[in-house]
C-alpha cells in the first residue's frame, strides 16, 4: 500500500474515554463551515451499497456539524486532511479485504482486530489498541411474519478522530442514529466517544421490541401447550436457542459498559455521556434479565409440556386398555354363545348321518333322547360360562 501523507492532529481533546490526548475541544458547539454540496453515493432501498464498495455513508464532521459529505474512502482522507479538529464517521456493510486493509493503513488499525471485523461471527467485546477501540456488537430485530428473531453483528473502531461502523446484518439501524445525532449537534461535537454512546443505545433499544416479542411467544406457547398442541415442543426448542444467542449478545455487553464507566475518573469523560452511558448500562442489565427469565421460563414450560404430554401418553395407554378389555369381554360372549349353539348342531349332525347301525336309531325313544341331550349340554354350558362371568 502505498505511503499516505500524515494527517494534521488536532490539539488534546479535554473529554475522552479513550484516551487523554489528540482529539477536539468540547467547548461551545459553534456551527461550522456549511457542508459542501457534495452528492453522497448510490443506496440501496435498505441502507446498503450498490455502487461497486461497501461504503453505505461517510461523512466529516467539525463542531457537531456536517462539514463534507465525501463519495469513497480516498475522498473521506483527504476531506479529514482538511479539516484537523474534524472527525470523520464511515458506515460499511461488509466491506472488503482491500477496503478494511485501507482503513488501517490511513486509521493505523491494529491487525488483529482488522481480521475480525473481516471473519465476523465475533462474540461482543470491547478491546484497546493503543489509542483506538474495537468494539464488537450484536443487534437484534424481531421479525413478525416467522415469528423469530434475526441477529446482526456490528464492529466499531473509535478513534481520537473517526468513527468505522462495520455491518454484518441489517440490524441496527445506524441511518438514524446519524439522523438523531445530526439533531443534535451540541451532542455530536463531544467526538467519537458520542457515536459510540450512540450505537450503544440504538442496539440496547432495538432489544425492547424482540423482548416484547418472545414475551408474546412465551404467552402463545403457554396456551398451546395446555391446549394440546403436539407441535409446540419444536416452537419451544427453536425459542430456546434464540434466547441462548441473546444472552451470548446481551450478558459481555453488561461487562462492557461497566469497563467503560470504571475508565471515566481516569479519562475524564463528559458528564452528559458519563449519564447517559449509566442509562444504557441499566437498560442492558433490565435486558439480560429479562432474557435470563426467558430461558428458565422455557426450561420450565418445556418439563410442564414433557409432563403432559407423558399423562396424555398414559391416558391414551388406558384408554387402549380398556377398549382392549370391553372387546375382550365382547368376544367372550360371543365365543360362549357359538360353543351353546355349537353343542345341539354337534348332536344333531351325528344323528343325522342316516347310519342303519347306530345306536338309538331305531328306538322309540331317540328321538327324545337327541332332544334332551342337546338341551343338557348347552344348559350345562350355559351355566359354566355364567360361572366364569363369560356371560
Amino acid at each position: 500500500m502505498p505511503e499516505r501523507p500524515p494527517r494534521h492532529r488536532s490539539a488534546p481533546r479535554k473529554h475522552s474515554w479513550l484516551r487523554p490526548t489528540n482529539g477536539r475541544t468540547a467547548a461551545s458547539p459553534t456551527p461550522g463551515p456549511a457542508p459542501a454540496a457534495d452528492p453522497p453515493a448510490d443506496r440501496s432501498a435498505d441502507g446498503k451499497a450498490v455502487d461497486g464498495t461497501s461504503v453505505v455513508h461517510a461523512a466529516v464532521y467539525r463542531d457537531g456539524h456536517r462539514a463534507a459529505t465525501p463519495t469513497s474512502l480516498a475522498d473521506t482522507y483527504r476531506r479529514l486532511r482538511e479539516q484537523p479538529d474534524g472527525m470523520a464517521w464511515i458506515d460499511l456493510y461488509r466491506p472488503s479485504e482491500e477496503e478494511l486493509l485501507s482503513l488501517a493503513g490511513e486509521f493505523d488499525l491494529h491487525q488483529l482486530a482488522i481480521e475480525d471485523a473481516l471473519e465476523a461471527h465475533q462474540r461482543p467485546k470491547l478491546e484497546r489498541y493503543g489509542d483506538t477501540l474495537f468494539v464488537v456488537l450484536r443487534a437484534a430485530r424481531y421479525l413478525d411474519a416467522p415469528e423469530e428473531v434475526d441477529f446482526g453483528e456490528l464492529h466499531v473502531f473509535v478513534g481520537p478522530d473517526f468513527v468505522i461502523t462495520v455491518r454484518h446484518g441489517a440490524a441496527p439501524d445506524l441511518p438514524a442514529v446519524r439522523r438523531r445525532m445530526e439533531a443534535t449537534p451540541e451532542l455530536l461535537a463531544l467526538g467519537p466517544e458520542a457515536v459510540l454512546y450512540a450505537i450503544l443505545d440504538a442496539v440496547v433499544d432495538g432489544y425492547a421490541p424482540v423482548v416484547a416479542g418472545v414475551q408474546n411467544d412465551l404467552d402463545e406457547i403457554e396456551t398451546e401447550v395446555f391446549g394440546g398442541d403436539p407441535a409446540v415442543s419444536r416452537r419451544i426448542y427453536e425459542l430456546a436457542r434464540e434466547m441462548v444467542e441473546f444472552q451470548r449478545a446481551t450478558r459481555p455487553l453488561v461487562g462492557m459498559l461497566h469497563g467503560l464507566m470504571a475508565g471515566f475518573a481516569k479519562y475524564g469523560t463528559d458528564d452528559e455521556l458519563q449519564r447517559y452511558l449509566r442509562d444504557v448500562a441499566d437498560h442492558v442489565t433490565h435486558t439480560s434479565e429479562r432474557v435470563d427469565g426467558f430461558r428458565s421460563a422455557l426450561t420450565d414450560i418445556l418439563q410442564v409440556n414433557a409432563t403432559l404430554v407423558t399423562q396424555q401418553q398414559n391416558a391414551e395407554m388406558r384408554a387402549l386398555a380398556e377398549a382392549g378389555f370391553e372387546q375382550n369381554e365382547e368376544i367372550k360372549k360371543i365365543s360362549s354363545w357359538a360353543a351353546i349353539l355349537f353343542a345341539p348342531t354337534l348332536v344333531g349332525t351325528i344323528y343325522g348321518m342316516n347310519f342303519d347301525a347306530m345306536p338309538e336309531l331305531h328306538w322309540a325313544f331317540g328321538y327324545p333322547f337327541a332332544i334332551l341331550l342337546m338341551g343338557m349340554v348347552c344348559v350345562s354350558l350355559y351355566f359354566v360360562f355364567k360361572r366364569r362371568d363369560w356371560l
